[in-house]
């Protein structure tokens, strides 16, 4: 199967970490955990393939080493939290030029490919690589800092998840959705349910987010 493994945060003191099947549309396994770590998603892993599911690719949300639990298998990146993460570094409206820049190569990945946004990159660090290097002096620390370390973090994003922004492309016969909208539309459905039974004590409403994970809802 080709799976979608993301992890929400139910409430501030727990999340549910969830492997789903975007094709058969179903939640495979899922786990509480207080912390979204490589680990968690390690367990999940070996427990999809003890229900005799081979993981044939994988779809995850750019979460820093969840990458190496999926090491043998084509991982695609999310492209909604690619552009979120964008937006997170540069807002919605930047006001620098750059940033401004940076902000329409990343609109462009959901209909582009990685040749593409490669050679757009490489012609925006091309034109403002100086920029990149201006730093400012903070007198309480004594330090010199990069000015633009928001813009810096946006493009070395970029070029760190490329490699894996369209290996949907890739790999056409496996048919890999290129986001996790599959199992976010889960999640959003568990959201408001728990938001619905907001005033159930803790173990209950783990036996609740059990049962709606079992139904497996569209």
């Amino acid at each position: 199967v080709v799976i979608v493994a993301d992890m929400t945060f139910v409430k501030k003191s727990f999340g549910v970490c969830i492997i789903r099947s975007p094709h058969l549309k179903r939640n495979l396994c899922w786990k509480m955990s207080l912390t979204e770590n490589t680990a968690v998603y390690h367990e999940l892993r070996l427990e999809t393939e003890k229900k005799g599911f081979e993981i044939q690719a994988a779809v995850i949300d750019g979460r820093p080493g969840v990458i190496s639990v999926f090491w043998d298998v084509p991982v695609q990146m999310c492209h909604f939290h690619q552009i979120q993460i964008m937006t997170r570094y540069l807002t919605t409206r930047p006001k620098l030029p750059a940033g401004q820049m940076m902000r329409h190569i990343a609109l462009k990945i959901p209909k582009s490919n990685e040749d593409e946004i490669n050679r757009l990159l490489a012609d925006w660090y091309k034109q403002w690589h100086e920029f990149l290097k201006e730093k400012t002096y903070n007198p309480i620390t004594r330090r010199w800092l990069f000015t633009h370390r928001r813009l810096r973090s946006a493009y070395r994003s970029m070029c760190r998840n490329l490699s894996i922004l369209y290996t949907y492309q890739k790999y056409p016969e496996l048919k890999i959705p290129n986001t996790t909208n599959s199992l976010d539309g889960s999640i959003s459905h568990l959201k408001d349910m728990l938001r619905i039974h907001r005033g159930l004590k803790r173990q209950r409403k783990l036996k609740m987010i059990d049962e709606i994970l079992s139904k497996n809802p569209h």
